[in-house]
This record gives structure tokens, sequence and C-alpha cells, in this order.
């Protein structure tokens, strides 16, 4: 869906004429916006075939995702985040025994990078998690993680989740993305205090092996497949299953008090300002510390109720999870945030801040949508990508 701009006024005016065209008519979760991704199991079937193409190489060739702004600034202390009703959580699904105390932090089975082409034509990723979902089958991550708001076109293409990712291995599957979920002030006025998505994927694809075939099979064979020296071979592929089943669900909490500690995760990979480069982003890496009280944010987004972490990571980073009580034995905690924007704020060219929309009602309005919608499966029993 193309998306577009207004300034303030002119969102108020037609926010204002929306209303009074709706009066009288009932309107189910108005905050919610929904747009389609792959939304048969063809156009899913297409997806996984892009990325598994010649052994992965798209995904060994995606670059870190970075945001509108290429500028990192001072965030500003004003104003900030209220919650506007009860605080709530909904649990986190997966380990259910603790797997016994260590000194280092354990990296939740959660975490992954979503990965995508933008409107340029290339190949990007972010970082995201699972969260518990009726279905199992539910990603969160940053809005502009999935809306390409850079070009202000539409969604971003090829969209899949791969959790655990590491050098082009996917140990529990590519997660093709079905149906976005983000905040409608997010989807038409690119609101950074909606910078979050929830999107609903199909069961995962593994590979299960390489096939020498003849022509006629080669051509009749829907999903990746290549000729080489004269032979004809098909990549074979196999059902993982549902997403939370593989690798659990993370929480979610929504109007939860600020200065509370925090676990934020993701694979941060951009050089600081000063163009220093401490991060590959081969490997996820994590922050700990309490979330800051008022922090408004950028204020070149338009950004009035965000919430701050001190944390001295890059972009990479975007679309990572911050986890309130999080359980080290369990790696399960409660999504109450997703790194959104970069700050520096001591002024010396490198990051020190990463901020994220509060999660409120609303939030959870948008999740409570999503949360509910059944994706399916796209792998045959032979091995084959649905048609």
């Amino acid at each position: 869906m193309k998306r577009i701009l207004l300034p303030a006024g002119g969102a108020i005016l037609v926010t204002g004429l929306l209303a009074a065209g709706l009066t009288g008519t009932a309107q189910a979760e108005p905050d919610v916006a929904r747009d389609p991704m792959a939304r048969n199991t063809s156009e899913a079937a297409s997806v996984a075939s892009f990325w598994l193409a010649s052994n992965g190489a798209a995904l060994r060739a995606a670059t870190q995702y970075t945001w509108d702004s290429n500028e990192v600034r001072k965030v500003v202390s004003k104003g900030g985040a209220d919650p506007d009703g009860r605080p709530g959580t909904t649990a986190p699904t997966g380990e259910t025994k603790s797997t016994g105390r260590a000194q280092n932090v354990n990296l939740p089975k959660t975490i992954g990078k979503v990965f995508f082409v933008d409107a340029a034509g290339k190949f990007r990723w972010c970082s995201a998690t699972s969260i518990q979902s009726n279905y199992r089958n539910l990603v969160a991550t940053a809005g502009h993680c999935v809306y390409d708001t850079d070009k202000d076109t539409a969604l971003l293409d090829n969209w899949v989740f791969v959790p655990g990712y590491y050098q082009g291995r996917a140990p529990w599957g590519i997660y093709v993305g079905k149906q976005a979920f983000t905040h409608y002030d997010f989807d038409v006025y690119e609101d950074y205090d909606r910078d979050y998505a929830f999107v609903t994927v199909y069961n995962g694809i593994l590979f299960n092996g390489v096939k020498q075939v003849d022509r006629r099979d080669y051509q009749r064979f829907t999903g990746p497949k290549r000729r080489w020296g004269g032979h004809y071979y098909i990549l074979l592929s196999k059902d993982a299953g549902r997403l939370g089943d593989n690798v659990g669900g993370q929480g979610f909490a929504w109007n939860q008090p600020t200065g509370k500690p925090v676990r934020a995760f993701g694979y941060p990979a951009a050089p600081h300002p000063d163009g220093d480069k401490p991060y590959s982003g081969v490997t996820p890496k994590h922050c700990y510390g309490t979330t800051t009280a008022k922090m408004v944010g950028a204020p070149w987004l338009k950004i009035q109720e965000h919430i701050g972490l001190k944390c001295a990571v890059t972009p990479g980073y975007d679309g990572g999870p911050w986890l309130m009580n999080y359980s080290n034995g369990k790696r399960l905690g409660y999504v109450n945030g997703v790194t959104s924007t970069f700050a520096d704020q001591d002024g010396n060219d490198r990051v020190d801040y990463i901020t994220s929309p509060y999660f409120d009602g609303e939030t959870a309005a948008v999740y409570n949508a999503a949360k509910n919608v059944w994706s399916g499966k796209i792998v045959g029993p032979n091995g084959e990508l649905y048609k």
C-alpha cells in the first residue's frame, strides 16, 4: 500500500474528516494497519526460492539496513512516554526448565535477522525476535524494518525471518512473512512513536539435500534448482514446523513504568559516526540497563514518546527486542520495546544511546490483532514448494 506524508495539521484534518465520515459506523481496531506480504503459498515459494538459491548466496550478500535519518544526534529529555491504561503482560513460551546458572548472558534462541530487498534493490537485514502468539508464528521488529520509509514505498520485498542466523546458516529454518501488522500512524504518516511491527510467518523451510533428476522432473519441480555440468539438480526442502515450536516465543509487556532494567539484543554492524566499526553483524550482542523516563528522542523524526537505553551499538541492531524480566536460564522475557533510533548523547561522534517506542495500550491492540492470525506451511510432501 502506498503511504502518504502529511504535515501535522494535515494529519489532524484528515483524521477529523475520517471521524466525521465514520460517525455511527462501528470500526474495529482503528489503530491497526494490516498489509499482506506473501499472500499465498505460490508467492511464499517464490520468496523462499529467492533466498535459498545458490546455497543462500543472497543471505550472505545482505548488509545492515539503516533508518531514514543518516544523522546520529543527541536526543531530548522532555515530555516523554505515559501509560494509557493498566500495565499488562502476555507470558512467553519456550523452555520450561532452566538451563542452569551461567556467568555470561545466554542469548535467546528467539532472536535472529529479518532479510528483505529495499527500494534500491539492495539485500538488507534488521534484527528481530520470535514473540508468543496463538499459532506460534509471530515476529516482532521495528516498523522501518517492514516499510521502506526512506523511499516512501510499500512493504519491503521478499521479507523473511531467520532465527539464530550465522554466516549463511539457518539452524531452525527460514520463515517467509505472510502479513504485517503495524500502527495506523506509522503505516500512513511514518510516525516513529509507533516504529514497531508484528509479522505473521509461514512454517519454516529447511534444506533436505540435493537430488539429481532428469530434464522433465527438473522443469516440473517448484523450488530452488540448478543446472550444472550438463546435469539437472533440485534442492529438496523440508517443512521445519512453526516458529514458536522451534525456538519459543518471548512474552509481551505494555504500559510498564520506565526505569526498569531490560536486556536489549541485536546484530550491530554499521560504523559509528566517527568511522570506527567495532561490530561485524555476524553474531548478536546485548546491552543491559534501565530505561530512561521522559525521553522524547529524535525530534527530526517527530518523536515525542520514546524511551531510551544506554547502549553503544550501531545500526543493524534496529528491530532487536528489549526484554524485561529476562531469565538467563530459560532465555525468555517480555518484549517491552524494539530498537528504533540511535543517539550520541555526549557529542563525541559515537553512538551511546538507543531509543524505542513506548509500548502502550495501542501497541497491545496491534499485537493482539496479529497474535490470532494463522499462517500455514509452504513445503509439500515430496520436498517441493507449494504452488
